[in-house]
């Protein structure tokens, strides 16, 4: 699997500005985490799929040969171009960052209550179930309350619905933001002790040396790799053999 996700950093060209950077953690067929690398995000409003053809052409050619699973918030070019570079692979919209975007479409008094009806969409047994479940909150008074986090879920529907076909094992990983989060986290601690960066290429040196810094012992990475061996039995059986394709 491949989690891209972004952090938004200040820095000055011209003018103090946020401009996210990007980073790919991948979880190898050993079920070890890597970080894959560090992107900037253009100017403008948003990256287009000449770049993420570009970034995915670079992780390919060094050495990615495949992908099971890429999962990403939100990345509107982003699909297209995984289809082009690894054309099995199934991209999957981050359920958390899906949840997470749509709190910000609603009271804070009726996030519990959002919350709480949104889940039995994401938990369905079958894609059916769950375009029954998510018809049922539409016509709810929550979702005529906040009909903008309807039509953010329906945008979504084609890169949320792909796992619920697969093992309670995969869609746990899929839903938690473990894997990603703590490496954000430390990323984020980094950049607020800076403020913000003089140039682009400072910022992307300051995550690269907290990166290296992640674990020093390898008690962590162990720790980790073990909680990933039932899911790696579910990508197993569900990829039909492609992790053992993949492993050294």
């Amino acid at each position: 699997m491949i989690f891209i996700d972004a952090i938004n950093v200040k820095i000055r060209d011209g003018q103090v500005a946020n401009r996210p950077i990007y980073v790919a953690l991948a979880v190898t067929c050993e079920g070890t985490r890597d970080v894959l690398g560090l992107w900037a995000g253009e100017h403008g409003d948003g990256e287009g799929a000449k770049y993420w053809l570009r970034v995915l052409t670079e992780i390919k050619n060094r050495g990615v040969t495949d992908v099971c699973m890429l999962v990403c918030d939100g990345l509107k070019h982003l699909p297209a171009a995984v289809a082009q570079v690894w054309p099995q692979t199934v991209v999957q919209a981050c359920i958390v960052h899906l949840l997470r975007n749509s709190f910000r479409y609603a009271s804070k008094a009726d996030w519990a209550g959002v919350a709480k009806a949104l889940k039995p969409v994401y938990t369905a047994a079958s894609e059916a179930d769950a375009l029954e479940r998510f018809v049922e909150f539409s016509d709810s008074a929550l979702g005529r309350k906040y009909p903008a986090i309807v039509r953010l879920w329906e945008n979504a529907w084609s890169e949320f619905v792909p796992f619920l076909a697969f093992d309670r094992e995969i869609r746990t990983v899929i839903c938690t933001t473990n894997a990603i989060a703590s490496l954000n986290s430390r990323y984020r601690r980094a950049v607020n002790a800076r403020g913000h960066f003089p140039t682009e290429q400072a910022a992307l040196k300051c995550l690269y040396l907290t990166t290296m810094s992640l674990d020093p012992t390898g008690r962590g990475r162990q720790r980790w790799s073990n909680r990933w061996k039932a899911a790696l039995n579910a990508f197993e059986i569900t990829f039909d053999g492609r992790l053992s394709a993949g492993q050294k």
